[in-house]
């Protein structure tokens, strides 16, 4: 019963810390990357579809993007979609192609873009310590129904509280190391 509850819990904060992994890849740290845009969100025809779904995204140069609509007709969209989003690049719009130049980070920007990092790293050790508080609760219940023993509820805490340091500790690492990819001059 135990193991099962602690390899579920386990997966579940594994798949935290996956989603904190894909959030972080998209904060930009001064050069181009086809994640920071291939997840964003354009109204096509009425549906809104991620970028890589419609577009192939190329990096010709280390500070451009290059995204070729596979159908013309999208392109508007996609510049639209760029100029709403938050990542404060403005499209270049030949016809057929759009741009989109990287420009270098700005002291500030940086210590904006470590303290976003911060937050979304906070963020995942909440869920984390979230999925710790729901793995405990399930023990306490089996252990009201005589499913476990009250040594093994105890065990189980303890097991469950070591999963939570190692998942938060990669959670830190994580953000750490982002932040020294934004810092990186």
């Amino acid at each position: 019963m135990i193991k099962e509850l602690l390899t579920e819990t386990e997966q579940r904060m594994e798949k935290a810390l996956e989603a904190l992994s894909s959030d972080l890849v998209g904060i930009r740290t001064g050069r181009a990357s086809p994640a920071l845009v291939e997840r964003l969100m354009v109204d096509y025809y009425g549906v809104p579809t991620p970028l890589n779904q419609i577009a192939s995204i190329a990096v010709p140069e280390p500070r451009l993007l290059a995204i070729r609509p596979w159908d013309q007709a999208g392109l508007a969209a996609i510049e639209k979609a760029i100029l709403k989003s938050d990542l404060g690049l403005t499209p270049m719009n030949d016809g057929k192609i759009i741009r989109l130049v990287i420009p270098p980070l700005t002291e500030e920007r940086r210590r904006e873009l470590v303290k976003l990092v911060a937050r979304r790293v906070e963020e995942a050790r909440v869920a984390i310590r979230n999925l710790r508080r729901d793995a405990i609760e399930t023990a306490r219940e089996l252990e009201e129904e005589k499913m476990i023993s009250e040594d093994d509820l105890y065990r189980a805490k303890e097991e469950i509280q070591e999963l939570t340091d190692r998942m938060i500790q990669r959670a830190d690492e994580i953000g750490k190391h982002k932040e020294n990819e934004i810092l990186e001059v």
